[in-house]
């Protein structure tokens, strides 16, 4: 190819926004032309790499924007420890299906059980597949929630966590809320009712989420528009952060034993 016409080329790319194409026509068309394939095939094998920048590059960020802990993924979740049932409901909602239908997600479960690190390491697959994701905790996003309300932006701010397709709260209930932040997180679970999904972690079972909303009227109707469309896991486990301390504990009094024996 003459200097124009590659030069010429490089601009196109360029204007187009083919980033992928652009970076790998060159080594493509070498490579092409050395295996003997037809210009379909060339033209498949740029396109195949164009397609596999931009996916790494919107997975990227929509990660950045998510803000999920990044440790918190399905590599680094120990899939044993869950009953075969549990597993089994968390294998049908990594294919994203329940975002579809704006279906919610509550994960109950005692302190250490690894509800956070499930609702994330699920929360990271969804991001990999393309959903917009926002991982917050709770009280953090309520007190966002009551700047806006104080600033008379309350239904902006709501328009912009629309545009999530999962929003993962943590730990609802672990602060107990007052009037003024009750209201403003019973607002956002009514925003989001029957449109886009919720994702909640839980020490409180139901029963307990009247010291989250204050009243038994406020409860039930918050209740009942999560329960609606939802899907619920009980992690009923012992403490994964006890079970780690215990056997780093094991582990250190046996390496003990073998030094004073040597």
């Amino acid at each position: 190819m003459s200097a124009p016409a590659q030069n010429q080329l490089g601009y196109l790319l360029q204007s187009l926004k083919l980033p992928g194409i652009r970076k790998s026509y060159q080594e493509m068309a070498d490579l092409a032309r050395k295996e003997s394939m037809s210009h379909e095939e060339y033209l498949l094998a740029v396109i195949q790499q164009e397609h596999t920048i931009r996916h790494q590059n919107r997975t990227a960020r929509l990660l950045k924007e998510s803000r999920l802990p990044l440790g918190k993924n399905l590599d680094s979740f120990d899939r044993k420890r869950l009953p075969l049932r549990i597993d089994m409901q968390l294998s049908a909602l990594l294919d994203g299906s329940f975002l579809k239908r704006a279906e919610n997600l509550l994960v109950f479960g005692n302190p250490g059980s690894g509800k956070t690190h499930l609702v994330c390491a699920l929360g990271h697959q969804l991001v990999s597949d393309g959903y917009r994701v926002l991982f917050k905790s709770t009280h953090a996003l309520v007190q966002e929630l009551l700047s806006a309300k104080r600033d008379l932006k309350l239904p902006r701010f709501l328009k912009q966590l629309g545009k999530y397709q999962a929003l993962i709260l943590d730990d609802i209930g672990y602060i107990q809320q007052d009037q003024k932040e009750m209201e403003v997180l019973f607002t956002l679970l009514a925003d989001r009712y029957e449109r886009q999904s919720i994702i909640i972690t839980s020490n409180l079972p139901f029963s307990g989420w009247e010291k989250i909303f204050k009243d038994p009227m406020t409860t039930a109707a918050a209740i009942d528009r999560l329960v609606h469309h939802s899907i619920i896991l009980e992690l009923n486990l012992p403490s994964y952060r006890l079970e780690h301390a215990k056997r780093e504990k094991a582990a250190k009094q046996s390496l003990k034993k073998r030094v004073l024996k040597g």
